[in-house]
Formats: C-alpha cells, sequence, structure tokens
C-alpha cells in the first residue's frame, strides 16, 4: 500500500492537532460547590483571567494565603477577574469546610476537590498552589507553596496580564 500526502492535508493535520492541544489547555471541569450543587468552570471563569487555588483546611500556609487572595479577590473582580476556590479536603473533613470559609471571610466561589481529580489533571502537586489563567483557558501563571510576600508576587502577575 503506498500513501500520498500531499502538502495542504499535512498542514490540516498539523493545524486540527495544534487546535486539539491548545483546546486541551481551557480547564474544563465541573465540581460540586459547598451547598453541593455542581458548578462548571465556563459560568464561574473571570472575563479576563480566572484564578484557582487549591486549598486545604488542615494546610497552614493555606491559612495565611487565603485571607489575603480574598482582599485580591475583592480588588480584582470589577476588573473581569474571577477567583475559584479549591477544597481538597477528603472526606473526614467535608464538615470542616464551610465554617473555615465562615471563619477566613471569603466571598468567591468555593468548589470541593474531594478525590484530588482536578488537583492531579492540571498537574497540582501540593497546596496551597494557584493558577493564573488567561480568557482563552491558557494558563499563564502556576505558583506552589505561600510565604510572606508572595501575595505581592501574585499580585505582580495579575496586574502584568491585566495589561497585556
Amino acid at each position: 500500500m503506498h500513501f500520498v500526502f500531499e502538502k495542504k492535508n499535512v498542514v490540516a493535520v498539523v493545524l486540527l492537532l495544534l487546535a486539539a492541544v491548545l483546546h486541551a489547555q481551557e480547564p474544563v471541569f465541573r465540581l460540586r460547590d459547598l451547598d453541593n450543587q455542581w458548578q462548571e468552570y465556563a459560568d464561574l471563569k473571570g472575563n479576563k483571567l480566572t484564578v484557582v487555588d487549591f486549598w486545604a483546611t488542615w494546610c497552614q500556609p493555606c491559612v495565611r494565603s487565603i485571607p489575603l487572595l480574598n482582599k485580591m479577590a475583592a480588588e480584582y473582580t470589577d476588573k473581569g477577574v474571577s477567583f475559584i476556590g479549591v477544597s481538597i479536603d477528603g472526606p473526614r473533613n467535608q464538615s470542616k469546610i464551610l465554617p473555615f470559609i465562615h471563619s477566613m471571610g471569603v466571598t468567591y466561589p468555593v468548589l470541593r476537590d474531594v478525590n484530588s481529580e482536578l488537583m492531579s489533571e492540571l498537574g497540582v502537586t501540593a497546596v496551597p498552589t494557584l493558577i493564573v489563567f488567561g480568557s482563552d483557558g491558557e494558563q499563564l501563571y502556576f505558583h506552589e507553596g505561600f510565604r510572606p510576600g508572595d501575595e505581592a508576587i501574585i499580585q505582580k502577575h495579575i496586574e502584568k496580564f491585566l495589561s497585556d
């Protein structure tokens, strides 16, 4: 058997594969919120940027970062930036999430990734981990861990992406 590939056919195949790879970058997920309702990324994402923060109630760096992220969320909501918290607490800690969120004064949506499936899908291996996505779903920034001063670094990146 002999196959003949015309240049235009090869280009078309490459473009289709490239489109599939680029589309695969867009996070497409559906998780339950704290009211046990399904929420989809597409309905929660920002017009310009979406900040997804993976955390857990038992994570001390998360406890330090969440109030600062909450302040950022309040500051950037009117600029087209949405924040989404993703708790990776397991089944035994589910009852702690809502009181924790209330005590932290979190105003942005919080979803539950009980089995860490989304965490794995996005290549997150530790908490806290924050990912900034562009309006097209492209991952623009990945920040693992949290130390005092990291909030300024994160804010600097958000400002940069908003001005691009």
